[in-house]
């Protein structure tokens, strides 16, 4: 089983590209007929050492005729220049914005040469977008737009973009340094399909023959300088790039954009491609035959010559996926297969997660790989959104930190302003502030990472208390705020959203009590219904003293003394 994890060094090229993934990010798209309630949903988490956990919000606003909007690197803050502003904006709660569109992204890098600092970048784009559009094809527009008049500046990155009815993938990369423009394709995924990208690029072959434009498109294509093919759209000049940079030299039938702009590597696999494998899995009993391929078994068996069967960009899930079920998707750990993360020698003694350093190491001139599930410990914050035709408000169901030690709390998309416990300027990842929910949740998850699989269960406990309290309560809000006129409306919801997360914080802080209480020095205080056992005189008891498990007593007993 942990033979997965390595390559020798020898077939394995390091490139910058293999490190973009190392830190980045994880989506998943669900069509609306797939949906168990008929929205559409996509789920991101963004991942990334050092990055605060907050949601972003922006408000509606009108400007004046000649109004600028600054634009800055959202990874760096380093300024971009600036750009025409629109006379209106919508206000944007996260990634989700009133008229419910949203964006996700996930980072693959790709060919180096392409790569530029100059123009917008990947995050500017998504909250440039979000302010300006009604409906994901628009929001789709406003990136080719920006990136043809003022160039890309980032790497090569997957995108998301969903509205109550659809859902988009996107593979975008620029040109070169100082060029405008991007090569790109996007493809609108099936009503009835789900989808997932995670670090590395998933759009092969285009489709061929001619087909009827409606007046829509031949508009887009004369603008975008592209070409629209029924439910498809990429660069007019997206090919004839790839053979110019000698990125491809095959017929136009046999061109993948995956193939000519981010080529796997192993870790393109075994780290990136496993985690779209692993949600497949959850709504298919088909999956096993691409297990070979999204570990890189394949790829190391032929020297990197074979990736093996490509998994497909799309599938029908075999059940209506949830919310729900989005959610614990998010809370992915691989269990229950051979990738699964708190399993191992590299666990520990209480099957942490864990792991030092970054996504592997180095020794004796080898490259070892660690497993790399959807939750992680690097999440700054993470979001199921849930687009709903059926109702005027969407659902920007948010958590932060890992998933798995997480809890979703719904912020609705057209609340005035976020909660304290979320605000961006309720500390940062340097600055700690008792009333932030990024360090709650640190707090819980950190300390229960020293003795997981103990600790574990109870989170696993409230997260599922409140996940149910939610559900519950949806139905009751949405009926309610229905009744209301959208001012009152949005009052009334954003009173909702913001209590929630506030009382979710406090049951979170009041675990991490509970938590260091009972687990502290590395012993057990005893309980009995729900309370620590005194004696009858009121003190403390003794605790009990657990021992590590019997496989790793049988590790470590060579080097302990014996009699």
């Amino acid at each position: 089983m942990k033979n997965l994890r390595f390559l020798a060094a020898t077939l394995l090229l390091m490139t910058l590209s293999s490190l973009s993934t190392a830190y980045a990010c994880t989506n998943f798209l669900v069509g609306k007929l797939a949906s168990a309630d008929g929205s559409t949903m996509i789920s991101y988490a963004a991942d990334s050492y050092g990055m605060f956990g907050y949601l972003n919000f922006t408000p509606a606003a009108d400007y004046p005729e000649g109004a600028m909007r600054e634009v800055k690197d959202w990874d760096t803050g380093r300024p971009q220049g600036s750009i025409p502003q629109v006379a209106h904006t919508y206000s944007v709660v996260g990634n989700m914005n009133e008229h419910q569109v949203t964006i996700g992204e996930t980072t693959w890098g790709g060919r180096e040469a392409l790569w530029d600092t100059v123009g917008i970048d990947y995050g500017s784009l998504i909250y440039i977008a979000l302010e300006r559009s009604k409906t994901a094809r628009e929001a789709i527009e406003w990136f080719i737009t920006l990136v043809n008049e003022y160039g890309y500046a980032s790497e090569g990155e997957s995108f998301s973009f969903g509205d109550p009815n659809e859902v988009w993938v996107m593979d975008l990369i620029g040109k070169g340094p100082g060029q405008k423009g991007a090569n790109w394709v996007a493809v609108r995924i099936p009503d009835n399909a789900i989808s997932a990208h995670a670090n590395q690029a998933r759009i092969t072959t285009l489709p061929q023959g001619k087909v009827k434009l409606s007046k829509e498109q031949k508009r887009l294509e004369k603008k975008l300088n592209c070409v629209c093919h029924g439910d498809w759209m990429w660069d007019k000049n997206l090919i004839a790039f790839a053979r110019e940079k000698g990125y491809f030299n095959g017929e136009d039938k046999d061109f993948s954009f995956q193939a000519a702009y981010n080529p796997f590597d192993f870790s393109g696999l075994y780290v990136c491609e496993a985690r779209v494998w692993s949600f497949f899995r959850h709504f298919s009993s088909d999956m096993d035959k691409y297990f070979d391929y999204a570990t890189g078994k394949t790829f190391r068996e032929t020297n990197g010559k074979d990736a093996g069967e490509h998994m497909p960009l799309w599938i029908i899930p075999e059940r209506k996926v949830s919310a729900q079920d989005m959610k614990e998707c998010m809370r992915d750990e691989y269990r229950g297969t051979p990738l699964d993360i708190t399993q191992g020698t590299d666990a520990g003694p209480w099957n942490s997660k864990l792991r030092y350093g970054s996504l592997g190491f180095t020794l004796d001139s080898v490259q070892y790989w660690y497993e790399r599930p959807t939750a992680t410990q690097q999440t700054a914050w993470s979001f199921v959104s849930q687009m709903r035709s059926n109702n005027r408000y969407g659902i920007f169901w948010f958590g932060v930190d890992d998933a798995a030690c997480s809890c979703y709390t719904p912020m609705y998309s057209c609340i005035n302003h976020v909660p304290e416990c979320f605000a961006e300027g309720n500390g940062d990842s340097y600055t700690f502030s008792p009333t932030s929910a990024w360090w709650t949740f640190n707090m819980v998850a950190n300390w229960a990472y020293t003795k997981y699989n103990r600790m574990y269960p109870h989170i696993r406990e409230l997260q599922q208390a409140w996940d149910d309290k939610f559900n519950t309560q949806i139905a009751g809000v949405d009926a309610e705020a229905a009744e209301l006129s959208d001012a009152d409306a949005r009052a009334f919801l954003t009173s909702y959203s913001c209590s929630q997360a506030e009382n979710l914080v406090a049951d979170w802080q009041r675990l991490y009590f509970y938590l260091i209480t009972k687990f502290i020095d590395g012993q057990e205080r005893k309980e009995k219904n729900g309370q620590f056992i005194r004696n009858s005189y009121g003190q403390s008891t003794g605790p009990n003293r657990i021992s590590f498990p019997d496989h790793y007593l049988r590790a470590i007993a060579p080097e302990v003394i014996h009699e």
